[in-house]
């Protein structure tokens, strides 16, 4: 993996992921989160301080990356469930059909090589009725902003982990099998446009 992904890569994306304003989002859309719960790219665990622990009742975190799992492990300490680390990419979730009430994903789809593997996944191991919580960036609408998102795209991958700025979270999710009801969509204040296209909502298997 080198040196940059192994010490430079997680800490840089882990600050951008840190911001106010994107904390402001996770504040807004991780206490959706309840009963057996399943974090797609746990990554250094910013949303465990929005977490409603009372209405949690055991985190399966999975995070494929080492480098990512050891800026995490400080941020689960002392959580009243148990948690357990999952350490494959989001295309191979190791869990049982119907064992989760909950997925929550933020700011990782962006960087899933297949990611419409992964949301099936997600769907199969969701239990009837249960929900996928999303916070995503990704493709603005303004067609100026639009261009420099595929213009950037190569680029921004290689230095952030694989993540893709003009993806389309709601659709890919819709595409999966899921029934997405309401869509929330903004530009983060204080952000470059760019990576600044936001959109979060609960969709259901």
């Amino acid at each position: 993996m080198g040196f940059y992904n192994n010490h430079i890569e997680p800490r840089f994306v882990s600050a951008i992921c840190g911001m106010g304003a994107i904390s402001d989002e996770r504040a807004r859309m991780a206490p959706e989160a309840e009963g057996r719960v399943l974090e797609i790219g746990f990554g250094s665990g910013h949303n465990v301080p929005h977490y409603d622990r009372s209405k949690i009742t055991h985190l399966f975190a999975l995070e494929p990356s080492a480098a990512w799992r050891r800026l995490g492990e400080k941020r689960v300490e002392g959580l009243p469930f148990p948690v357990e680390w999952l350490d494959l990419p989001g295309e191979e979730i190791p869990l049982e059909d119907g064992s989760v009430d909950t997925v929550l994903v933020t700011f990782s789809l962006c960087t899933i090589p297949d990611v419409e593997t992964a949301l099936e996944g997600m769907r199969r191991v969701l239990k009837p009725g249960g929900k996928l919580v999303f916070l995503e960036h990704g493709a603005a609408p303004d067609a100026g902003v639009a261009r420099w998102q595929d213009r950037l795209d190569g680029v921004w991958g290689k230095l952030a982990g694989g993540c893709h700025l003009n993806r389309d979270a709601a659709s890919l999710i819709r595409k999966t099998g899921y029934r997405l009801d309401t869509v929330t969509a903004h530009y983060l204040p204080r952000t470059p446009k760019i990576a600044g296209f936001v959109s979060s909502g609960v969709a259901f298997r």
